[in-house]
């Protein structure tokens, strides 16, 4: 069962959730005549917080922690608590549709950049990052160019560097990831396809699609996502078996996964 708590800052009630937790390590014994290993339980110290994208409060405490010394945390940082909210608040309430010009905000895996259109007749066209900008380079002779053909240009641009960059990246990431996917016996094709309400799928046949949308979320979230296709490779519905592979290979998966919807109207939007 779920615990749950609700404190007011000012005259904003505020929810959040408790989830318990106990860690245990394995200590070798030093002693030349045993082999024995020695199993010692620690608990956390402290309530740790944290505020996600979707607006969920969560407050992670040790298995003897009370509801008061819960509560206590909650009002020691309500006001970064509620500040936090406001401000992921703003951020779903400001979804606009791209125009493609200087000053928006383009992401790469997980970090906000700002988009700069640079005019230069003797420059090629091209995509760069750069110290927190993404730079799109438009060659462009003396004639003025209307700004709604500038920024199918542009879009056009922006959207072949994603493309480009999510294969590099997956490449990489699935790579990395498939020694934890012990059932996956050679490796999976997958292409990258532009998907309105997916991140990945998996084919009964064990191909994979993944979304380029998914290269503007943090590394973490991309790993989520093809781990979660890889485990339908072996359990292709959404059975009991498929939930305890998932957190057999990622045990935060849920929280990774509230992080990734909760942006994923500002990774989707184009």
């Amino acid at each position: 069962m779920t615990e749950s708590g609700v404190f007011y800052y000012g005259q904003d009630k505020i929810d959040y959730e408790v989830v318990r937790k106990e860690a245990t390590y394995k200590e070798q014994i030093n002693q030349p005549e045993s082999d024995e290993l020695i199993v010692k339980k620690t608990k956390p110290r402290k309530v740790v917080i944290k505020v996600h994208p979707d607006q969920r409060v969560v407050a992670t405490a040790p298995v003897d922690a009370t509801d008061e010394m819960i509560y206590d945390a909650m009002l020691k940082r309500a006001r970064w608590i509620w500040q936090s909210l406001q401000d992921f608040a703003k951020q779903q309430d400001h979804v606009l549709p791209k125009r493609y010009v200087s000053g928006e905000t383009q992401f790469y895996l997980g970090r906000r950049y700002v988009l700069k259109v640079l005019i230069n007749s003797e420059t090629e066209p091209s995509v760069k990052l750069s110290r927190g900008q993404l730079n799109v380079f438009l060659q462009q002779n003396n004639v003025q160019i209307d700004q709604k053909i500038q920024a199918e240009k542009v879009k056009s641009m922006v959207d072949k560097w994603y493309q480009n960059r999510a294969k590099t990246v997956f490449s990489a990431r699935l790579k990395a990831l498939l020694p934890k996917a012990s059932w996956v016996k050679c490796d999976p094709l997958y292409k990258v396809l532009i998907m309105q309400k997916q991140w990945g799928s998996c084919s009964t046949k064990g191909n994979l699609i993944l979304n380029p949308h998914l290269v503007k979320a943090p590394k973490e979230c991309i790993d989520y996502v093809i781990l979660h296709e890889l485990c339908h490779i072996a359990e292709h519905n959404h059975s009991e078996h498929f939930w305890r592979l998932l957190t057999q290979v990622m045990p935060n998966w849920k929280e990774v996964k509230a992080r990734l919807d909760g942006m994923a109207e500002l990774y989707l939007n184009e």
